[in-house]
């Protein structure tokens, strides 16, 4: 059965309490996502401070189309499709740097303004003056029209019609709010590089499990857990590492994680920690409440710092830890293969002491290099294996079920709950079919 043209085969693959196996295996679904679902959501491209400078950019991909996020002469940061409106080349080759005041394609040195206008062709006396002026070639590099700056991180949706930035996040946009807020100057940047990894399996399976806290002290027991252990056998009073404060929670027992809660918003975002959370116990750095006390007084400083929310999920490929500050994004390559890119961010105006936090924990939690990442990426493997059997068809996701729940906003469920999942893949059949069309 194709489901090309077939929203309503498309959307018999997510039940209440289960989604069909081709939702990770089908490679005509994992086609239909990228042309549907990462056009029909407002997907993350990257940070205002990747791009401080006009003419500064960073190529990237939103699904499988490749962009580029260009500051702009007038200081704004657009988002334009990498391709050339001659022959079809990527104009930006590089990952990252400056362009100047002008994009120039390495293939025909057409030149493009950094809005994406065609500003020049070589000897353009060869082309017919009406005729090119009326062809799509005379547009220049695409620019993409829906594009939002929301207190730095970048945001874009590829479909000229669909929701607004603000209805689709809702409230959720608090867990970045929260991030940004951290810093005594309400400013974050990019800092320490980025970690990239690839996984064998489908993205979303990465996406269900930053809101399975049914699984850390099962996966995790033999890193975490060794890593635990080790500690204990130190001498009475030898001072705790900082990694073994960032191992421990993970090996909490279920009691922990059902007492975390789980937020669940609309249209597929939702997060762990409402009430506590593994990056809750910390020890304090020298200075910093100190320094965000005087920015925004005492009983603000302790409502940011205490709201300390474990792993965000923004439908449909993003996850953000607010507390440790850190980013990941999920990008599709294939049915069966994920590229994982995990970025830190540093809090202008807080002591080096939480960047160095956030740098360790991201090399040991969310690296190639992971003592605790390997666990994930083989039960991730063994599922995208597994799920090719013949032997069952749905993957259940049925864990603390309450009929109705689809139709309840903005609600905090049992922490153990695998509601936000269920969350997820109802936003996943509405963005995947909100502009597929009927076949005739």
């Amino acid at each position: 059965m194709s489901y090309r043209n077939n929203p309503a085969a498309v959307s018999a693959l997510v039940r209440p309490t289960e989604v069909h196996k081709d939702l990770f295996i089908n490679e005509e679904i994992f086609e239909l996502e990228m042309e549907h679902l990462f056009a029909n959501t407002w997907v993350y491209v990257g940070h205002a401070s990747q791009v401080p400078n006009p003419g500064d950019f960073y190529t990237t991909t939103v699904g499988n189309q490749p962009v580029v996020m260009v500051r702009h002469t007038d200081k704004t940061v657009r988002v334009l499709h990498n391709r050339c409106p001659h022959k079809g080349v990527m104009v930006a080759g590089d990952v990252c740097g400056n362009t100047g005041k002008f994009f120039r394609c390495p293939y025909h040195a057409w030149t493009f303004k950094t809005d994406g206008q065609l500003l020049s062709i070589p000897l353009k006396k060869g082309y017919d003056a009406e005729q090119l002026k009326s062809c799509e070639a005379s547009g220049g590099m695409a620019a993409v029209e829906h594009v939002k700056d929301y207190r730095g991180f970048i945001f874009c949706r590829l479909n000229p019609e669909g929701q607004s930035f603000e209805d689709f996040f809702g409230e959720s946009l608090s867990t970045i709010d929260n991030m940004v807020d951290r810093s005594p100057q309400g400013q974050l940047e990019v800092a320490g590089g980025v970690l990239r990894y690839l996984h064998d399996c489908n993205w979303k399976m990465l996406v269900d499990n930053q809101t399975d806290t049914c699984h850390p002290m099962v996966a995790h027991e033999s890193s975490a857990g060794t890593a635990v252990r080790v500690w204990e056998e130190a001498p009475e009073g030898t001072p705790k590492p900082m990694a073994v404060e960032q191992f421990a929670p993970f090996i909490s027992p279920y009691e922990f994680f059902e007492g975390m809660g789980i937020r669940v918003w609309e249209n597929g975002h939702g997060h762990t920690g409402v009430s506590n959370s593994i990056h809750a116990a910390y020890s304090s750095v020298p200075g910093y409440l100190e320094a965000m006390e005087e920015a925004y007084g005492k009983e603000r400083a302790h409502a940011i710092l205490g709201d300390t929310r474990h792993n965000t999920c923004y439908f449909p490929n993003i996850m953000v830890k607010g507390p440790i500050q850190t980013l990941r994004v999920f990008k599709p390559l294939a049915a069966d293969k994920t590229l994982v890119e995990s970025w830190t961010f540093r809090l202008v105006g807080a002591p080096d002491k939480l960047l160095e936090r956030t740098l360790m924990y991201n090399r040991l939690i969310n690296a190639p290099t992971s003592v605790v990442g390997h666990d994930d990426h083989e039960v991730y493997e063994r599922s995208q294996h597994g799920l090719h059997s013949r032997g069952r068809d749905w993957v259940n996701v049925g864990r603390l079920y309450e009929p109705g729940e689809e139709n309840r906003k903005n609600t905090i469920v049992n922490g153990t709950s695998e509601a936000q999942m269920r969350n997820q893949y109802n936003a996943w059949a509405n963005y995947m079919t909100a502009s597929m069309k009927e076949s005739a």
